[in-house]
């Protein structure tokens, strides 16, 4: 029988801050899950430290591949579940009963679950929110404001779900929850209470600027030139206060 969920956690010479991930996943009092491990050929103990979890339905993948979204799409291939979840190395649930709020508002199907997501530093402390907040009620039109919803957040229906563009380096994952918006007949909010603790400093972090580039491309491919247009230079006031609390 297929699980609810499938949980996919890419991997490269993640030992340093895999421990939460995992330990996040095996608190869960929702068992009807499989997680995907898609490691990069790790040359640290990632992979030991995968095995030794020891969590019930774990499958490991690991070999070379062409970066994040290349590995992400592996994960799609081999998924199983009914819903698919993006849980990379460093990032957890942020609390034991996430994934059974999640098996709750899936009762009807919907296309997409999502909620909030808050940032936390490598002592796990909780640094902030996100600087965008997602919304009571989404729609691929929300995504003209920016990623709204953290990617770790937005949890999709299997058979809506397309692979990620490796056109794009950074923001593929931006690209990809438009397309599935765009299909989705219903996304069920879950409220205030955060479901990923996001660790600060990942790949798109120290790209900014590459990835903004790339969502503006993106947008303009979605919405239109003229409307992505005006909707960047609505960002640069949140670019500038960035920098200052940067």
């Amino acid at each position: 029988m297929e699980p609810l969920f499938t949980i996919i956690t890419v991997t490269f010479n993640a030992a340093g801050v895999i421990k939460p991930t995992l330990e996040s996943v095996a608190a869960q009092d929702c068992d009807d899950f499989e997680l995907l491990v898609i490691d990069g050929a790790s040359t640290d103990d990632t992979v030991a430290l995968v095995n030794a979890a020891a969590i019930d339905g774990t499958r490991v993948l690991s070999e070379k591949d062409r970066g994040l979204y290349d590995a992400m799409n592996k994960g799609i291939r081999l998924a199983r579940g009914r819903y698919l979840i993006f849980l990379n190395a460093g990032d957890a649930f942020a609390a034991p009963d996430v994934l059974s709020r999640l098996q709750k508002a899936a009762s009807d199907e919907p296309g997409v679950l999502y909620g909030q997501t808050v940032l936390v530093d490598d002592a796990r402390q909780v640094v902030g929110k996100r600087h965008l907040t997602a919304p009571d009620v989404l729609t691929a039109d929300s995504f003209k404001r920016g990623m709204l919803v953290c990617h770790q957040a937005f949890v999709a229906r299997r058979d809506l779900v397309p692979e990620y563009d490796l056109q794009y380096r950074f923001s593929a994952d931006f690209d990809w929850c438009v397309k599935v918006l765009k299909k989705s007949p219903k996304n069920v909010y879950l409220g205030p209470e955060p479901l990923i603790h996001f660790l600060t400093g990942g790949t798109t972090t120290a790209n900014h600027r590459a990835s903004l580039l790339e969502r503006y491309r993106i947008m303009c491919r979605h919405y239109g030139r003229m409307s992505a247009t005006l909707h960047h230079i609505t960002f640069i006031p949140r670019f500038i206060a960035s920098k200052f609390r940067g």
